[in-house]
């Protein structure tokens, strides 16, 4: 399963994706420690990320879950990830989306992309009527992402997640698809 945009495409992740995802995570610890819950320190090596990618398949399989990775069209090259978390089925059809990107890559509408493919794969494929998404609020470029993505604010949602030890609130946003 691929779907391509203009600069990158999204695929769900294989085994062979292990080491470039290891690399990301290893290159980017810092910034993406920032804003995620703690993470413990197996979480970077090599077997973590491919029992990480066998469970995110399996998880796909159950409709559970969807992982993609995101990749330059130029090259092929790993730079990001995104992925449908909290499927609910029956009256709810909805899903929560994360994502995160290599920062050299930054700035350049990349995971905008990513995640506007990733809507239209949940809507489309998925037959999601709603996604949402949660953003600390000192994370001004990822709400940006999703403002650009279609998403609306909806609320603050107060102490929602802990990351780094600290329960921090977090701008709720929301997208509906237009056909479910």
């Amino acid at each position: 399963m691929m779907v391509t945009g203009n600069n990158v495409y999204i695929r769900f992740f294989e085994d062979e994706d292990a080491e470039a995802l290891l690399d990301l995570h290893v290159n980017n610890r810092e910034l993406f420690q920032k804003y995620s819950p703690t993470i413990a320190d197996d979480f970077y090596t090599l077997e973590t990320k491919r029992k990480y990618i066998s469970d995110s398949l399996q998880q796909c399989e159950e409709d559970k879950k969807y992982c993609f990775g995101i990749f330059l069209n130029e090259n092929g090259k790993l730079v990001g990830s995104v992925s449908l978390n909290h499927i609910y089925r029956g009256p709810l059809q909805r899903g929560m989306i994360g994502y995160q990107l290599d920062a050299q890559y930054n700035g350049r509408g990349l995971t905008t992309e990513a995640v506007s493919l990733t809507v239209a794969y949940a809507f489309n494929e998925l037959q999601l009527h709603r996604i949402d998404a949660g953003v600390m609020l000192s994370n001004v470029g990822s709400m940006r992402v999703l403002e650009k993505a279609g998403f609306y604010k909806e609320g603050i949602e107060r102490k929602g997640v802990q990351i780094n030890g600290q329960w921090e609130d977090h701008q709720i946003f929301a997208i509906i698809s237009e056909h479910n």
